[in-house]
């Protein structure tokens, strides 16, 4: 059974939040302001934490900030009314994980919670990927690509995390969209290209030793540096 934050200054969503959590099989627990919501989370020993955009006290991006700045890297699920791209942007770089917003159908809320532990539990079963001169830190979240560690924002951690787990197989650009954004596949949008070429510039700067290969119409293949 997991556990779960819920951070949350609205007493009667917190409530409701907690018994749709409650009700599919999570321990949960709750904080209505941000003060509170950094306390239990640096101090207790969650699977997913469900933090509201708008807080009290300390405001939920500047909660997540300090978080992943002391390293803890428990999956954060933003849910807020401030629905705009540039709202979601702006939280998923502070190192959110996904992002929700409001008004949401609780099916949807326990889908996305149930799916962040999962990807918790997975991380924690295998706690290192070894691709070449790749390493990946699955607990601490780090990269590093011949001795330098690399900064990444959550999706492209995703990504090179999923190429990595499939290193020397193609995979299709669907593949990566459904394992890291969860939901279907847009053949029109060129989101994976651009956060790819993001990656593959941090790990090879000058271009003279790619790690990962395009293979034209069809996706990705990670291999070890030559």
């Amino acid at each position: 059974m997991a556990n779960v934050l819920v951070v949350e200054d609205d007493q009667r969503v917190a409530a409701e939040i907690g018994l749709a959590l409650t009700e599919h099989g999570f321990r949960v627990d709750e904080a209505m302001n941000g003060s509170i919501g950094l306390r239990k989370a640096m101090d207790g020993d969650f699977d997913v934490i469900v933090l509201d955009r708008m807080l009290p006290e300390i405001d939920g991006l500047a909660l997540l900030t300090k978080l992943r700045a002391a390293k803890v890297s428990t999956p954060v699920l933003i849910l807020s009314a401030l629905s705009a791209v540039n709202e979601r942007v702006d939280g998923l770089r502070a190192g959110g994980d996904d992002y929700l917003a409001k008004p949401f159908e609780f099916i949807e809320l326990t889908a996305r919670v149930d799916a962040l532990a999962r990807r918790k539990m997975a991380a924690e079963a295998v706690s290192e990927l070894v691709v070449g001169d790749l390493q990946l830190d699955l607990i601490e979240r780090v990269l590093h690509c011949a001795g330098r560690e690399i900064e990444l924002l959550p999706k492209e951690f995703a990504i090179i995390e999923f190429l990595m787990q499939n290193a020397g197989v193609l995979v299709s650009r669907k593949m990566i969209f459904e394992s890291v954004w969860g939901y279907s596949f847009n053949h029109q949008s060129s989101v994976i290209d651009v956060h790819v070429g993001k990656i593959r510039k941090k790990l090879d700067p000058d271009g003279l030793n790619p790690r990962i290969h395009t293979v034209r119409n069809t996706g990705f293949i990670l291999r070890a540096a030559a």
